[in-house]
C-alpha cells in the first residue's frame, strides 16, 4: 500500500511534461480533499458501535454540526475545531 501511494504521488512529479492527465481527472483533483476529509469524519458522527445512530442524544453528531454551523458561517479553521471541540464537551456533559 505504501508503494503504491508513493508512486501515485511521485508520479506527477516524475513523468515528463508531455503526458498529460486527462481533462476528466483534471476537474476531479480540486474535490479529493473534500471527499478525503468527509470520508475521515463522517462515520464519526454518524456510526456508533458500527451502527447508524441518528438520534438527539448523539452527542458527537450535534457536536458535528454546530462545527458545520461554524465553518460556513465564518469560514475560519480554528474557529471550526474550537467549536466543534467545545460543543463536543459540552453535549458530552449534558446528555
Amino acid at each position: 500500500m505504501g508503494l503504491v501511494t508513493l508512486a501515485l504521488r511521485a508520479s506527477f512529479l516524475l513523468l515528463p511534461e508531455r503526458i498529460q492527465l486527462p481533462a476528466l481527472l483534471r476537474r476531479a483533483l480540486p474535490f479529493v480533499p473534500a471527499a478525503v476529509l468527509t470520508a475521515i469524519w463522517a462515520p464519526e458522527l454518524l456510526l456508533q458501535k458500527g451502527v447508524l445512530y441518528l438520534s438527539p442524544y448523539n452527542e458527537r453528531l450535534l457536536a458535528g454540526a454546530a462545527a458545520i454551523a461554524v465553518a460556513w458561517r465564518w469560514r475560519l479553521t480554528f474557529a471550526t475545531i474550537a467549536a466543534g471541540l467545545a460543543a463536543l464537551h459540552l453535549f458530552d456533559w449534558l446528555l
